[in-house]
């Protein structure tokens, strides 16, 4: 999935108190470092760098976060090969527990990515019902799964198919016992001596 987008910058009006420089990275628009929107390479609906700033990129009052979340998500979905989405599935479909992570279980690169193996180690899962995939191996990866998931961070996890969350939720779920519930209902653990 090679991109033919080139670096640039332009400058857009802001609420017509000044010029605002939004960064156009491989059919990505940062905003203050912020990814506002994927841009699919030669779409037919955004034909020029003026169309897109002026249907996209304008403050408006009556715009709600809801209704440009959506276009976002639309133009998310597009941006995913079908390659990759064909990966992703069957990525998810290779274990009862998948995890996406930041390193490998043995090798965390990240401290979210080690404390969500950490908690899966404490909550007794089998490693031989589990799978865990380095996303920093493969770029496409790393921002397929974003898109599949409809998630935006990094560590990602599954049960049986089923997108659950990142660090944050699996910490509360850890918490309040619904993540041991839901191991132990996917028959994710390491069964007990006598079983």
């Amino acid at each position: 999935m090679a991109l033919n987008c080139s670096s640039s910058y332009i400058t857009c009006g802001h609420n017509g108190a000044g010029d605002s420089a939004y960064l156009i990275l491989m059919g990505k628009v940062l905003f203050e470092g912020h990814l506002i929107v994927r841009i699919q390479p030669y779409s037919s609906k955004i034909r020029t760098v003026d169309m897109f700033a002026s249907r996209f990129l304008s403050i408006k009052p009556r715009l709600s976060l809801g209704s440009f979340s959506s276009v976002v998500r639309h133009q998310s979905k597009l941006f995913m090969s079908s390659e990759t989405r064909k990966a992703i599935d069957e990525a998810v479909a290779s274990a009862p527990v998948v995890l996406f992570m930041k390193g490998t279980p043995e090798f965390p690169q990240c401290g979210f990515s080690r404390a969500t193996v950490q908690m899966l180690g404490q909550q007794g899962v089998d490693p031989a019902k589990f799978a865990a995939y380095n996303v920093l191996e493969d770029p496409e990866l790393r921002e397929g799964i974003k898109e599949y998931s409809e998630w935006p961070t990094i560590p990602q996890l599954y049960v049986n198919k089923e997108f659950i969350g990142g660090c944050d939720i699996l910490t509360n779920m850890a918490q309040t016992g619904d993540l041991a519930a839901l191991l132990e209902e996917a028959d994710a653990l390491v069964p007990e001596d006598g079983e």
